[in-house]
């Protein structure tokens, strides 16, 4: 099932629901109705080749009629039950009336669909013409455009020529016919497969426009000289070409021109191909769903009601898909030839929707790595209790030099593991997380890969730190080991080499896709804004001590003695610069983001939006300044700053970001639609965004330390607080996302077409 259309398919649940009535009805009054039905299925499974055939005395075949009305265009199906009078009939009309009712949704909403792909259909075939022709006027610039008969009909057939100047054919080009798909068993020739047969139509008369033959199109070469090459504003090459000159560029007729719009089309075909690949799904689905509770209906009453039904569902256009097979067909015809050389394998391999596969090593290994980072910790409080580490005298020195460094790991760590759950619970609720981000199919990380991760670097960190809690230093020349202090670099830099790895191990292609969004984060806002780049920086919005543990990671060993574990940072004005600046960068991206989407879709919302991430910037830039200067002054801006923004981003978390607080919902205060059956869930979730919100302002409020705690250790604490905020921040706000595609029965991505031309001169 299709998780955004899950409100346009039969309610089968339902249907057995209103069974289980009629069935409760049909038992005499007092029965044990369990004990009955139990002694039936035993009698069933002991005698079926007798009680098959003799569940009632008299004939039942005429239980009901079905009908198809006509209502102006629309096509209405009915079912008329005769047997009202008897024990449960009443019973059995709710669930004729109800099947009815689901069965023409589906085929409206199957009729829909079909029209709508049999639209796109029409665009493709223009596109894919004028492809056909760019190509051949790139590899053979010397043909005239008069003498290019070339034309691809996605929704019915296709075919290609080149004439010579003389009008012959004189031979045969990787651009011609090279049919190689079995679109029918018993087709003798070429001929007989491209064959168009005007098929039975469920759309309207417009859609049936796309079943022309070849001959009677006219050619969309003569369109070449007038078409333009559309430029979308997604990289920041295309979007300093939209602003300075047009969107649309001529033709230039060179080969990187047609690379860039054969990759644009071989994504368009592929997103068409899955498109109808769903669709046949739904109408598959959706026709065993009828068939299986009208079987039902005929084992609890004794009729046999559901051959007049079936009847009636196989004359529908969803019991027989015609035009969505011919699309099928004509795509993977069309893709094979033009982008696969003929090579039906290679082609079908393309097209085809990936799945991706459960690896048991995965699974074992996360097991291993998770036992082995809890007896990591265990070791090392023996270790500290032991050796009384926080009682030796090197102990300030290590909280104020080498628990930064590795406090990064933990924050990473933490914050992977909360994407790990979010990833189960998503996949629990049916949430499409993979489709609203983008990821390539059958190469997403499920919550086991990213459990198998974060283990995995929480086993290396806490290796390092068990080997790194050594408090002694040489007395003679008062430096420790320098293998030793060099252990937090080594580890940063393995795991670097990692993410940056070209080789195909370690997932590389969700490492590729993290680095690819991470550098639309700094060309922001110069890139196109889609879901996951904003998703990504929000995420490092609540990483800020993160990066500032990596600026310190520099200041320590690139200034500080690190062999004697003495630092300066904390004097250098050039590290209290970088110490405001990479705490606002998150913040700035997002409100560029902001800029960005306001400019592109003109939604006032994304002005408000960017106002929040400004007051946030505002507000860390006021922390920074009390946190490095403790005047009084800094100190009050700092806090009423804070608080607004604390205000503000509240409000949008809940209202805005996770759809919450409706008044006239359905569901109290929540939203009207909601993947937890539990609503207490919900108002726990908001009463601990708030509270984690305001420990957000524990550092203006002046509790930087404290008696029982370290100041490092205070401030990784609330670091801490804020990615748990965001973890259960994610869910709601996917969650939301979800159900706005559903309202919308939004499940696939638009896709760019490479090529615009004059509807006039088409």
């Amino acid at each position: 099932m299709v998780p955004e259309w899950q409100d346009a398919y039969l309610d089968y649940n339902h249907l057995k629901a209103i069974l289980a009535e009629v069935s409760i009805s049909k038992q005499p009054k007092g029965s044990d109705v369990s004990g009955k039905l139990k002694r039936k299925v035993s009698l069933y499974r002991a005698f079926s080749g007798l009680t098959g055939r003799r569940h009632s005395p008299r004939k039942q075949d005429d239980a009901i009629i079905t009908n198809i009305v006509q209502n102006g265009s629309e096509e209405s199906y009915q079912s008329m039950f005769f047997m009202s009078s008897d024990r449960g009939g009443e019973n059995e009309v709710v669930f004729f009336r109800r099947l009815d009712d689901e069965f023409n949704k589906v085929v409206r909403f199957y009729k829909k669909k079909v029209g709508e792909l049999m639209e796109e259909a029409e665009e493709l075939s223009t596109q894919m013409d004028i492809l056909i022709a760019l190509r051949i006027k790139v590899e053979k610039p010397d043909v005239a455009f008069e003498d290019l008969d070339e034309h691809v009909d996605l929704a019915g057939s296709a075919v290609s020529t080149v004439n010579s100047t003389n009008g012959s054919a004189t031979g045969r080009s990787r651009l011609e016919t090279t049919q190689e798909v079995e679109m029918a068993d018993d087709a003798t020739s070429i001929g007989e497969v491209m064959e168009v047969k005007e098929p039975k139509s469920c759309c309207n008369k417009e859609s049936r426009g796309a079943f022309q033959t070849i001959q009677e199109r006219p050619a969309s070469l003569d369109l070449l000289p007038h078409v333009r090459i559309n430029i979308s504003p997604e990289t920041p090459v295309s979007t300093l070409k939209y602003m300075v000159a047009s969107s649309k560029a001529r033709l230039s007729y060179n080969k990187k021109e047609l690379r860039n719009s054969e990759e644009l089309m071989t994504r368009a075909l592929i997103e068409f191909y899955q498109k109808l690949q769903v669709l046949k799904g739904y109408s598959f689905l959706n026709t065993l769903a009828v068939s299986k509770i009208m079987k039902k209906y005929d084992k609890i009453t004794s009729r046999k009601a559901s051959k007049a039904y079936l009847e009636m569902v196989d004359k529908s256009p969803l019991g027989s898909p015609t035009e969505v097979t011919r699309l099928i067909e004509s795509v993977e015809t069309a893709f094979i030839k033009h982008f696969a050389n003929g090579n039906r394998r290679r082609g079908m391999d393309i097209l085809r929707r990936k799945i991706r596969r459960e690896r048991h090593g995965i699974t074992f290994f996360s097991g291993f790595f998770f036992g082995c980072a809890v007896a990591l910790v265990v070791a090392i409080v023996l270790v500290i209790h032991l050796r009384d580490v926080f009682e030796s005298n090197g102990s300030s020195q290590f909280m104020d030099n080498i628990f930064p460094l590795y406090s990064l790991f933990g924050f990473i760590i933490l914050h992977m593991l909360m994407y790990s759950g979010n990833i189960y619970f998503w996949r629990r609720y049916r949430i499409n997380y993979s489709f609203m981000f983008g990821f390539k199919q059958g190469t997403e990380l499920g919550h086991r890969e990213v459990f198998f991760l974060s283990s995995g670097l929480a086993v290396l960190t806490l290796a390092c730190v068990l080997s790194h809690m050594d408090m002694d230093m040489d007395p003679e020349t008062k430096r420790f080991k320098i293998f030793t202090e060099s252990i937090p670099l080594a580890l940063l830099m393995a795991v670097l080499l990692i993410i940056f790895c070209p080789f195909d191990i370690i997932f590389r292609s969700s490492r590729f896709f993290l680095l690819r969004s991470t550098f639309h984060l700094v060309c922001a806002p110069f890139y196109k804004v889609t879901l996951e780049d904003f998703f990504l920086a929000d995420q490092l919005t609540s990483q800020v001590q993160a990066f500032r543990s990596l600026e310190f990671y520099i200041c320590y060993y690139g200034w500080g003695d690190f062999l004697r574990r003495t630092n300066t940072c904390a004097q250098s004005n050039i590290f209290e610069a970088f110490y405001f600046v990479v705490a606002i960068i998150p913040y700035w991206i997002r409100t560029l983001q902001c800029i960005r989407r306001l400019i592109e879709e003109k939604d006032v919302r994304h002005v408000f939006n960017g106002l929040k991430y400004f007051s946030t910037v505002i507000a860390v830039a006021m922390r920074t300044g009390n946190d490095l200067n403790m005047g009084m002054t800094w100190r009050t801006l700092a806090i009423v700053s804070s608080v607004i923004a604390t205000i503000s981003g509240t409000y949008w978390d809940i209202v805005c970001d996770w759809g919450l607080l409706r008044r006239n919902s359905r569901n109290p205060w929540l939203r009207d639609k909601l993947v937890i059956s539990n609503n207490s869930v919900y108002f726990v979730a908001i009463v601990l965004n708030i509270l984690l919100r305001l420990a957000w302002m524990q550092s203006v409020l002046g509790f930087r330390e404290a008696p029982f705690i370290h100041r490092q250790a205070l401030i990784s604490i609330v670091a801490v607080l804020e990615i748990i905020r965001r973890g259960i921040w994610n869910f709601f706000r996917m969650e939301n996302e979800h159900l706005n595609n559903v309202g919308k029965y939004r499940a696939f991505n638009s896709v760019p077409l490479p090529f615009d031309y004059d509807e006039m001169a088409r």
